[in-house]
């Protein structure tokens, strides 16, 4: 595929087929993320693989429960409160992307290894999407505790892999607002 038309086709899926991603797969998204630009070239970027399903269910209820105790939108608040709804859209991977410690450029650096990441999985017919519900319990101490993360790692970016169960159609863009200053 070409890039241009991976940029193009990659959506954020949220329904998965219970299909295991292998390790060399996920080795190669994880290959292709760290092929990212970072500031000052500090490759900061560090990675936590959850494949086992009872894991990825676990960390699913308590970052639900997490960020239910917060959440002020009713309309998130609604989505949260269904016992059905499982915050990993039931994918049967994990990758969350953290920063080896708190640094002024960090989200940035892991926002675009996370963004290789996902156009790489694209590329193999494989969905993706960032999970922001999940942030705030993955760098909770809690959350580290249960992926075994070390406390100087920052966790930036969850995001979860798998085979689309169907089609995600494409949203349609904005036509982009630009000023020119020639």
């Amino acid at each position: 595929m070409e890039l241009l038309e991976a940029i193009r086709r990659r959506r954020a899926v949220r329904d998965y087929l219970p299909d295991a991603i292998d390790e060399a797969t996920l080795d190669g998204l994880i290959h292709a993320a760290v092929q990212a630009p970072s500031a000052v070239d500090s490759q900061p970027w560090r990675f936590v693989v959850v494949r086992q399903r009872a894991m990825l269910d676990r960390v699913a209820r308590e970052a639900k429960a997490w960020r239910l105790r917060s959440e002020s939108s009713a309309e998130l608040r609604a989505h949260l409160e269904n016992p059905g709804f499982h915050i990993f859209y039931n994918a049967p991977a994990l990758v969350l992307i953290a920063a080896e410690h708190e640094s002024p450029w960090m989200v940035e650096d892991c926002a675009l290894a996370a963004q290789n990441l996902m156009l790489a999985a694209c590329d193999q017919g494989l969905g993706s999407c960032w999970i922001g519900l999940a942030q705030d319990y993955l760098r909770s101490p809690a959350g580290k505790e249960v992926l075994g993360i070390p406390p100087a790692w920052a966790p930036v970016a969850p995001i979860i892999v798998g085979r689309p169960r169907g089609a995600t159609p494409p949203h349609p863009r904005r036509e982009p607002q630009v000023r020119w200053i020639d």
